[in-house]
């Protein structure tokens, strides 16, 4: 029998909880930690480099050796949390960056994850790269920037979240100045909006409307 397939169960956020529970954008869980859907944020603020994602808990995966990204694997299958708000159903993204992305791939493929699509956009001169990889619900979006943007010696390095919203005008709209405006996503069919610093969330987080159909949607 195979095992589980890969799957973020917890993120690791040196920041603090009270601002995003005072927006709505989590459901307060255990000891200090929330709930996004099956994931599961730990908010630790003080345990490493101010306003940064620090680390993860994977299961479904065969190594923790991801690139320099700090990645512990869970030692038994574990079932995830019940459900948040329906204001935020789950965490939709978890952005990467790396300065070698061919590097950083396989590390994630020899880890036993695939890469399902690899993404150039631009001219030549500023091409962008990204690389997608599924974690059950969540997607790793994974970027190629300057090695000075990435982690130590152009490691990868954890950059921040997007949050799938049900209602993403309505949560907008409750969030007022702490949002940017409404615009198209990347993704067909799909809406996204920026959560400024003002919030105080202390990571990039944007926000996105649901995928059209689940059922037919693509894997990136």
């Amino acid at each position: 029998m195979s095992g589980p397939r890969p799957r973020i169960v917890e993120l690791r956020l040196s920041v603090d909880r009270a601002p995003w529970l005072e927006a709505g954008l989590v459901a307060e869980g255990p000891g200090g930690s929330a709930e996004v859907g099956a994931t599961r944020l730990l908010f630790e603020p003080g345990s490493g480099a101010p306003g940064a994602i620090t680390g993860w808990t994977l299961e479904g995966v065969c190594s923790a050796d991801l690139d320099g990204l700090a990645t512990a694997l869970a030692g038994h299958p574990v079932r995830p949390p019940a459900p948040g708000p329906d204001a935020v159903p789950r965490v939709d993204h978890v952005v990467i960056f790396t300065a070698r992305l061919e590097r950083t791939i396989e590390a994630f493929e020899s880890a036993g994850v695939r890469c399902r699509r690899i993404r150039e956009v631009g001219p030549a001169d500023r091409r962008l790269r990204q690389a997608f990889f599924r974690f059950g619900e969540v997607i790793a979006e994974v970027v190629e920037v300057p090695e000075e943007q990435a982690g130590r010696d152009g490691a990868a390095r954890f950059w921040g979240l997007t949050l799938a919203v049900a209602d993403l005008e309505r949560v907008a709209g409750d969030l007022g100045e702490r949002v940017g405006s409404i615009r198209d996503a990347v993704q067909p069919g799909r809406r996204i909006a920026t959560v400024r610093e003002r919030a105080g969330l202390g990571i990039p987080v944007a926000l996105i409307s649901p995928e059209p159909s689940r059922e037919a949607a693509p894997d990136a």
